[in-house]
């Protein structure tokens, strides 16, 4: 066996824990894959941009492009085990702007799920028990862009995220154990939601219309669904979905972020990936239809802005259904805040090693083995999300899907370097890896660029806003650092 695929235990030459095992690592990427998004997203996104058809179909394209983009992951890893993955990647690949540029953008990427994620904990408490449950100081709080934010809702969602922040603090193993917990409970309520909505198909018989996704704002204004409201274009049907796959299925990708502190050999990594991307794709797909199983009114519900699968649980399941969704996304929501916080610190603390940010970031705590002062960076960022309220969730989830892109495209072009260079005999890993160049940059593109007739495909004006601010604060980070590029080139060859 090669010196890169054997198992490795102890602690790394960098100082952190080798205590990962493949089921935890497992754990980590599907809790980030499944976050609050496909329990709130079909009623909120998916049903009504792209229907019960377009959905499934983006979602089955967006898993075979990122199993596809998989396979370059999978080679680069034993090439380059460290914390870091992508940023590690393009650095040993391409150099200090580059590797920046792919850095920065994935801490975007892995750092905005974690606001992302605790903005939806006041929308779970308020689905499960009544909007009343959070007015803890007897106001209701405030608005931003028209969504209500309650002074209980951010308490809560506040200290959700020092909560996972130091247990993160407190070592891997300890965070680990508890994201195998999470994802376990997860699997299982997304499987019984599945089988009761087959269990309701088969009895009762379906209608999926509208196949392609609605009108939203004109179901909105009559109050009731038409026909003639049904979304026509079925290529933006599709497209609105499959641009946001980066999003949807981001959380494979931190496997490499954590790469230190495997105890396992490294030729696992390409079944962990597919079989965690396989999990998000049901769970994603299967929620979605459950919601247009259970209910015949679920265009009126979407536009009402209604927690749709919560109320499609309840029909089906009755109370039993509203606790099935209560753990599945409570359990969704707190594994993506652990596992997007771990992969969010490690990115920053091999950047920092590198001198690519500030040392401070790079400094292991001495009794936990940690890279203690990242995660307390990530939780004073991740503070601000519960301000923000709902309305946010939309921002964060355009800001990770580009970061995603980003380094899904340094890792598919890093793979075709390397295999050039090498010349290790892997011919067969181009092709996917070309594939994974092109779809990165296609996901890019319909993020960012208006085309006309694909409405609701590209950013908001809101994210924009939020990408120039951080490109802005990158710039910041790389004009202080660069004069240390200079240091590490001449101290490495």
């Amino acid at each position: 066996m090669s010196d890169k695929l054997k198992p490795s235990t102890g602690t790394s030459a960098t100082g952190l824990q080798k205590s990962l095992s493949p089921m935890s690592v497992w754990a980590i990427a599907f809790g980030c894959i499944i976050g609050w998004g496909s329990f709130i997203n079909p009623g909120k996104k998916f049903l009504p941009n792209s229907g019960v058809a377009g959905t499934a179909i983006a979602m089955f394209f967006g898993a075979l492009v990122m199993i596809i983009i998989a396979f370059s992951y999978a080679y680069m890893v034993p090439k380059f085990p460290k914390a870091g993955g992508e940023f590690t990647f393009a650095k040993e690949c391409f150099g200090k702007f580059p590797a920046f540029l792919c850095g920065w953008f994935l801490v975007a990427a892995y750092l905005t799920n974690v606001p992302m994620n605790s903005t939806a904990i006041p929308l779970i408490v308020e689905g499960l028990f009544g909007e009343a449950a959070l007015n803890w100081f007897g106001t209701t709080g405030y608005a931003v862009a028209g969504s209500n934010v309650s002074v209980g809702g951010i308490v809560l969602a506040v200290s959700v995220l020092i909560l996972f922040g130091a247990l993160n603090i407190l070592g891997v193993e300890k965070a680990g154990f508890v994201q195998k917990v999470l994802a376990a409970l997860l699997a299982f309520c997304a499987v019984t939601l599945f089988i009761s909505g087959l269990v309701s198909a088969i009895r009762n018989g379906v209608s999926f219309n509208p196949l392609w996704g609605f009108d939203k704002s004109a179901v909105k204004e009559l109050g009731t669904y038409h026909d003639s409201m049904a979304n026509q274009n079925i290529a933006s049907a599709v497209l609105a979905t499959f641009a946001i796959a980066p999003w949807a299925f981001v959380g494979f990708d931190t496997i490499p972020q954590v790469a230190e502190e495997f105890k396992f050999p490294y030729q696992k990594v390409m079944k962990i990936m597919v079989v965690a991307i396989a999990f998000g794709f049901f769970v994603y797909t299967s929620n979605n239809t459950v919601c247009a199983v259970a209910l015949n009114n679920w265009p009126e519900l979407c536009a009402g802005g209604k927690w749709v699968l919560l109320i499609a649980a309840e029909q089906l399941l009755g109370g039993f259904g509203k606790t099935v969704v209560g753990i599945g996304v409570s359990c969704a929501v707190l594994s993506g805040i652990m596992g997007f916080y771990l992969a969010s610190s490690r990115l920053m603390y091999s950047m920092s090693k590198e001198s690519y940010l500030p040392k401070i970031f790079g400094k292991i705590d001495n009794k936990h083995d940690t890279p203690k002062n990242a995660m307390i960076f990530c939780i004073i960022i991740s503070l601000v999300g519960p301000f923000l309220g709902r309305e946010a969730l939309g921002w964060f989830v355009d800001m990770s899907a580009i970061g995603a892109s980003i380094g899904y495209l340094f890792t598919c072009l890093a793979t075709i370097h390397t295999l050039k260079k090498d010349k290790d005999g892997r011919k067969a890993l181009m092709v996917p890896a070309i594939i994974g160049v092109l779809f990165s940059s296609a996901f890019m593109v319909l993020q960012l660029v208006p085309i006309p007739g694909l409405e609701g495909v590209h950013f908001c004006w809101q994210s924009y806003v939020m990408l120039g601010v951080w490109i802005a604060i990158g710039l910041i980070f790389y004009l202080k650092q660069r004069k240390q590029f200079g240091i590490i080139q001449a101290t490495t060859e």
